[in-house]
Parts: structure tokens; sequence; C-alpha cells
């Protein structure tokens, strides 16, 4: 196995999963394309990553003029300097802009920025590609640029730049704002606000809460950005279908990890005149969540009411871990465990996954036809016949490009999110079996933000760096042939070998504490988990209610997190009532 981040455990929303397959679903021809939104048909929640590949590399990564919430959106000024929403700052980012009045507590020597004025604009400028360009567009949004520090030890120091995208609440009676992040590490709350703001399930919160989406810092709408590979780069690695059989292979894949993390930090923060290994320290979840406080002393609101999937719910219980008296409301879905190791977490879901593709099989299987034969039992072994040939000869696609065994691994883990997404699958399966690729490729595109320009976006480059200051590298032996067994789906039969971490050569140490803080004064929160989840297992849901003192909604099913994504009015309702009138659910609820 290589043992590198490259087998990322993606934990992204369902919000940002269901965003990622709209983005190319008008490419898929033949089939009912999905919602582009959170609705009954499109589970949303956190994504996870690709799981591990036991013996070769990752696809892509080896691993503004006032502040009251119901202004009319001002428009658009002059190009960005310091906070004025023009867009995002595409140089130096400057001071922020003077003239707000900070709510709630304000740490002493961050005055400047609890204090700033965000400058409101079309949210144009801050689409992330040409599928987003209609929704940011929409006039019931408006965006702006919250400027925080580098580093908040030095605040006198280098600033950087938060996108924030904004909906309006429709109600006469606003509780305040709703920050959400979808997932990731690496996921744009940007964009899954832009969707969950047009979603039916979400019109009650509409009413009640600004709706409030921010791009973590390196991220989406943020500056400056994470930068390690080019697209150009990226795609030639997802080519190569490295296989590590030879000393010689092994060799060269452990220098192409010390390579990455030396590119990383060469390349990011370099536009804002900020140093790489200075920046990349900052990404991680201890400073993402000050922003997050700054941010909601910025928007008026003296406590924060928050919505966090998947990687989002860590967002949730460090934020409530620094700033535990300043938490009013979370809603934490799809619980990444605390006091898991990474190889806890990535065998977790490695079982997770393998369970979920057992329930994709059988539900093949049940079919005349299907590509995996009609016995589940055999499942599994099909699927390695039919894709390991990949290994010898990758299959050309109609653009060109070559389908890799790394390419149809991570297709099939993307399709593991949802139910929804199986029909895709056995297309693209079927359609491998008559030397096309195309499908396959479109859905591992969608998985690694790749869009039909061929634009990365910075979610592999940004799980890679969070990652890496977040957790320390887990030297546990033997993982490939773990993971093998407990997802034999994904073995490719190759030798297992374990390589070093990418984190191993990495600019920045590791800035989180591992597992939850004491959190005195923290208000009730609610954790959701859902028994079938095959990205964040249910039991690290128990754990983490249990830990934080919260109540627990229990959600039967398969599917990556459930709240506003799976037409499920019993958690919906129940989420939605907290969050607005602070009514927490009935002690031991459980939906279906």
């Amino acid at each position: 196995m290589k043992k590198t981040l490259s087998a990322r455990a993606r934990i992204l929303g369902v919000v940002a999963v269901a965003s990622l397959l709209a983005s190319c679903s008008s490419s898929i021809s033949g089939l009912a394309a999905p919602a582009t939104s959170l609705t009954a048909s499109t589970s949303a929640g956190a994504e996870p990553a690709a799981p591990p590949q036991s013996d070769q590399p990752a696809p892509s990564t080896p691993s503004p003029a006032d502040t009251t919430p119901s202004q009319t959106a001002a428009a658009p000024t002059a190009p960005a300097t310091d906070g004025a929403a023009a867009g995002p700052p595409q140089a130096e980012i400057g001071r922020p802009l003077s003239g707000g009045k900070g709510a709630g507590v304000i740490p002493a020597g961050l005055e400047e920025f609890y204090n700033q004025s965000l400058q409101w604009g079309s949210c144009s400028p801050y689409a992330p590609d040409a599928a987003s360009a209609a929704s940011y567009a929409s006039k019931d949004f408006d965006c702006a640029n919250l400027i925080v520090p580098l580093d908040y030890g030095d605040p006198a120091g280098k600033t950087v730049s938060v996108g924030v995208l904004r909906s309006v609440a429709s109600g006469p009676n606003r509780v305040g704002t709703l920050q959400v992040n979808p997932g990731g590490p690496g996921g744009s709350g940007m964009a899954s606000v832009a969707s969950l703001a047009t979603d039916p399930s979400t019109a009650a919160l509409k009413k009640s809460f600004d709706l409030i989406g921010f791009d973590p810092r390196g991220i989406g709408g943020s500056r400056p950005l994470i930068a390690c590979k080019t697209d150009a780069e990226k795609d030639a690695s997802r080519a190569e279908n490295n296989r590590l059989l030879t000393p010689e292979q092994v060799a060269a894949a452990a220098q192409e990890l010390k390579d990455e993390a030396a590119l990383c930090a060469q390349r990011s923060g370099a536009a804002a005149g900020i140093n790489g290994a200075a920046f990349l320290g900052s990404v991680g979840t201890s400073t993402v969540v000050k922003d997050m406080d700054v941010l909601r002393s910025v928007l008026g609101d003296d406590k924060l009411s928050y919505l966090g999937y998947s990687y989002g719910t860590r967002l949730g219980y460090v934020y409530g871990g620094q700033f535990p008296a300043n938490v009013r409301a979370m809603v934490l879905d799809g619980a990444v465990n605390p006091d898991d190791n990474s190889s806890d977490s990535i065998l977790g879901q490695a079982k997770g996954f393998q369970s979920t593709f057992d329930a994709f099989a059988a539900a093949c299987t049940a079919k005349q036809g299907c590509i995996l034969g009609q016995d589940p039992g055999k499942a599994t072994a099909v699927f390695q016949a039919l894709t390991r040939p990949l290994l010898e000869k990758p299959l050309k696609i109609s653009d060109g490009r070559l389908l890799t065994y790394n390419d149809v691994i991570t297709a099939t883990v993307f399709t593991m999110y949802s139910e929804t997404y199986w029909q895709y699958l056995e297309t693209g399966l079927t359609n491998l079996t008559q030397q096309n690729g195309d499908l396959l490729m479109l859905l591992a595109d969608s998985y690694e933000g790749r869009d039909e320009t061929g634009h990365y976006s910075e979610l592999t480059d940004a799980l890679t760096a969070v990652r890496c200051v977040d957790d320390p590298v887990d030297t546990t032996p033997s993982m490939g042939a773990a993971y093998n067994a407990a997802a034999p789906f994904q073995d490719s039969g190759d030798p297992v070998v374990e390589l070093p971490s990418v984190c191993e050569s990495w600019s920045a140490p590791v800035s989180l504490t591992p597992g939850i803080p004491a959190t005195p004064g923290l208000a009730p929160v609610v954790v959701i988990s859902t028994t079938g989840d095959p990205a964040t297992p249910y039991e690290s849901g128990v754990q983490l209610a249990k830990q934080l003192g919260g109540s627990l909604i229990t959600v039967e099913g398969d599917r990556h997190t459930a709240f506003l994504s799976a037409g499920i009015s019993c958690v919906d309702d129940a989420g939605t009532a907290y969050l607005v009138d602070l009514a927490l659910p009935a002690t031991g609820l459980t939906c279906k």
C-alpha cells in the first residue's frame, strides 16, 4: 500500500458530492440526470476521500460597506483591494475595511478584524467554474471578502482573504446567520450554500437565517489558494497508472511524494507574497475555526449557529473546544471520530465502502443482465476481473486521455456516496466491457474536481494540505494488507508496498491536538449519524454525541449524511426545529 494521503479519506458533505455530480450530469447521455441540489433523490452530506490504493500512487494527489445582514447587496466596485468585493483579491491582500462593529466576544488584539466592514457585491466573480456560473450569478446571493490574519499570533502581519456567500433570510422573524461547511477538507461552503438555498428542504431555515457559505482559507473563492500540482501535472499523474513492482518503481514513487510536498510549499501563497510554508501552516482546522469566529462577529451574531457535514463536523467540535461560550447551536452530520488515528479512519472507511459496494452488488445482481452477474457472492471477483486488466493496459477514451485502474476505483468510490449514483456505475462498467471508458472517467473527474475544460479545483490539494497539519503521520505497519482485507473490491492483486506519507516531507508541522478538548459552557448540540454511512461510520456519531454531551439522531439507511439531503422529513424537521427554536430532538430519535 502506498501509505500517503493519496489514500485519502475525503469527508465532504453530500452537499458537495451532489454538486460535483450535478456539474457533470449534462455530459451523461441516456440517463436521468441527478438533482442539482440537495433533494430527496440526491444524498448530500459529507464526502469521503478516495480510499487508499493498495499498491499504486493515487490518481492525482499522492496522497462590503455595511454588515447589516438584511442590507441590499451593493453593486460591484473597483478591483478588490483590502476587503472590497469585486471578486477574490488577485495579489497581495491588504488590511480589513474599517467601520464595522463586531458582535459578541472580541479577543484582545484582533479588534481590527472583528470590527471590519464587509462590502457585499455580485457573486459572479467568485464562481469557480462554468458549471457554477449560473447559480453564482443569482441575485438571491451576494458575496464578500473576509480579511483575516495569516497568523493569529501576529495580527499586524500578513493577511489572507476568505470568500463568503450569503443568502439573506426571507422571513420577518430572522434569528441570525447559519454558517455551513460541506466537508472535505477542501469543499466549498460558497458552492454548497448556493445549492442548499435553492432547495425546498431549506425553506424553513431560509425564513429564519441568512445562509452563509465560506470557502476555508486556500480554497475556491478565498485567496491565496493552496497550489501543488498544475492541471497538466495532475492529468499526467493520473495517466501514469504506476505500479510498485520493482525497487526502481518504489524509489520513484517515494521521490514523487517528496517532490509534491516541495511543490506545494513553493507554489502556495506565492501570488499573495506569502511564504509557502507559512501559508500551508495556516490552513488547518485549528486556524479555520478562528476565521469562523471572526465571521460570526462581523456578521453581527453574538453566538454561532452552524451546520457541518462530514469533515465539517471536525470544524464544529474544534470550534466548540476553542470558543465554547460562543456557540448557540450546531448540527453535525456524518461525524469524524475525534479519537481515531489515520489508520482507524481509513480502515473504517474501507469497511464502510465495501459494505455499500456489497449493497450495490446485491441490488444489481437481483436484476437480469447485471454486469456483475446474478450471484452477489461473486460480485467482487467479477468486478476485479473487469477492472484489473487496466493495470496492464489503460483504456483510451474519446478525448484522448487514458482511463486507468485508479480512475475506475475512484469512480466506483464516488458512486458509493448515494444509492442514487449506482445507476451510473452499472452503466459505466457495462460500457467498459465495450471498450468505452468515457462515463467512468467522467465520474472520476467529478470526484477529483476536474471540469470539462481540464481545470482542477483545489479539492485534492487542500485535502492533502489540511490533513498534513491536522493529523500526525501514522506509521501503522501493514496497512495495505489490512485495507485490502477490509475492501477487497479495491484490491488490485499487486503486491502490497508500504511507502512514506507525503506529510513526512511537509513544510509545516501538525497544529491540531487530537481528541476533543474540554468544552465548559458549550450549548447542547445535535449529532446526526446514518447506520449505513460508508464514509463516516455510524458509531463515530454515537461517540461524538456522547463526548459533546449532545443529542443523537439516528438515520437508518445506506448513504453519506442525511440532513436536508435525503428527503427524510423526520430528520429534516427535527434538525430545523433545533436550529431555529433550539428545540432538542426526542431522546433516541430514529428516522427512516
